[in-house]
């Protein structure tokens, strides 16, 4: 039987995880805390969200998504799952005062429409200009289509057209990116 000697991290490798956190750690944080609302949790958070980033680091693509943008997927579903664990827990949170609860509790900002709208926006930066400015025009901005259409001189048909292949292509980045759109 061969025995391997566990792989250990090059000097590059630790010195690429030290930089990856001290540029988005702190972000990553205010992000889990606003979140979770807990201190507590969101350190918990932010270290499971490099510990899964360090696990998954072979099937990450600088060609796919911005490491920022990859952290935040991974920081997204830990808060989840960490949110998840706490709801199964019910009990866990009566040994807690209700100032604390409430001073804890998560605020209204909708954190997860952010970073959707991150994700969307990376998203969109991998179509073609064509499909990116009509996808931008009539989705983002609301325009109407005859409006659009008169503006780039191509006729509401191939407008269109081209959202929808838009859509459809930016449907796949999101997937690539390992978004459910």
């Amino acid at each position: 039987m061969l025995h391997r000697r566990p792989r250990t991290p090059s000097l590059t490798e630790e010195e690429g995880v030290r930089a990856a956190y001290a540029a988005h750690g702190g972000e990553l944080y205010r992000f889990a805390l606003r979140t979770l609302g807990d201190a507590g949790l969101a350190q918990d958070a932010v270290q499971e969200t490099f510990l899964r980033a360090w696990r998954a680091r072979d099937r990450y693509d600088p060609a796919v998504a911005a490491l920022r943008t990859w952290l935040f997927g991974i920081a997204r579903n830990v808060c989840i799952d960490l949110h998840r664990v706490r709801e199964a827990r019910p009990w866990l949170r009566a040994l807690a005062d209700h100032e604390t609860l409430a001073r804890d509790a998560p605020p209204t900002d909708d954190w997860d429409a952010l970073v959707r709208a991150w994700l969307v926006e990376e998203a969109l930066g991998r179509l073609g200009d064509a499909h990116r400015e009509a996808l931008t025009q009539t989705y983002l901005v609301g325009r109407p289509y005859d409006e659009v259409a008169a503006e780039l001189g191509i006729p509401v048909s191939t407008l269109r057209s081209r959202v929808f292949y838009g859509l459809k292509a930016l449907r796949v980045a999101m997937e690539e990116m390992g978004v459910q759109p």
